[in-house]
């Protein structure tokens, strides 16, 4: 007891009571299933170029029995309904959070906090991405989206809520760094695909085409792009300094490691070897 009693007083705050429990219980169990989901092609989600390839498919397989396919985005509109709603939520709880005490009633927001300053940052940028960065093909289920946007709805909200709004220097210091370091390398990363996507486009190549991404770290692994996302969430748990924030990059890390796993798979096989080594590493350069 007395070591379960300093383990638990050596952890950052989380969400008290039983429904508190419940969402963590959840939490835990989405970073203990979401990388074997994701490296399982009949149970991955199905959006980016792996929602091209199944789309295509249920679709003829839907027309052969006479069924109706599922419902589908233009893949641009599907990422806007992933990402926009998280940002809203942000953004309103930053907005409302700043209000004088007593404006809402008795509804009380916390005042605004610097991981909810950067779960908002990164999802300005992820909008931001979709309407001017990305090249985008294919379509993705309509039911899909809604999901992954539900989903990081509730992560901006957890994060606006729950987050030390006075951080101590020092993990602020490091979580912003890393932040920062995480939204550089992402963007970078995407931005060599975005162009690589572009220059196969205006030589005439066929839009649905895919090129082996070459620059950056894509020399190294599959998916830098998910390694430089997961360590900005990282600083956002660490300047949230709260137990369910972290948790939310310890599901985040599950997802995107097997995500990376599906990507390499998907370069192995669509690649030469000389374009795509058979060798080149997931998502941590030398190791994974």
């Amino acid at each position: 007891m007395q070591l379960i009693s300093t383990i638990s007083s050596a952890l950052p705050p989380a969400l008290p009571g039983i429904a508190g429990g419940a969402f963590s219980a959840i939490q835990i169990l989405a970073s203990a299933t979401s990388f074997r989901a994701e490296t399982n092609a009949d149970t991955r989600a199905q959006y980016s170029k792996f929602a091209t390839n199944a789309n295509t498919a249920s679709t003829a397989a839907s027309k052969k029995k006479g069924e109706v396919a599922a419902a589908t985005w233009p893949s641009q509109v599907g990422m806007m309904v992933i990402y926009t709603p998280a940002l809203l939520a942000s953004v309103a709880l930053l907005q409302l959070g700043s209000l004088p005490a007593g404006t809402l009633g008795s509804i009380s927001i916390p005042p605004p906090s610097p991981a909810a300053v950067l779960c908002a940052v990164h999802f300005a940028k992820r909008v931001c991405e979709v309407l001017v960065v990305h090249n985008y093909s294919g379509r993705v289920e309509r039911s899909m989206s809604s999901f992954i946007g539900f989903y990081y709805t509730i992560v901006a909200i957890l994060i606006g809520l729950v987050s030390d709004a006075n951080p101590r220097a020092m993990p602020l210091m490091v979580g912003g760094t890393m932040f920062g370091v995480g939204l550089a390398g992402n963007f970078y990363h995407h931005r060599l695909l975005a162009k690589l996507r572009g220059d196969a486009d205006s030589n005439g190549g066929d839009k649905t085409n895919y090129v082996a991404p070459k620059g950056g770290l894509f020399d190294y692994v599959a998916a830098p792009h998910y390694l430089f996302e997961l360590i900005g969430w990282l600083g956002i748990a660490i300047a949230s300094n709260h137990l369910n924030v972290y948790l939310v990059f310890t599901s985040m890390a599950s997802y995107l490691s097997g995500r990376s796993v599906a990507q390499n798979d998907f370069n192995r096989k669509k690649f030469s070897s000389d374009e795509w080594p058979e060798t080149r590493k997931n998502i941590l350069p030398f190791l994974f």
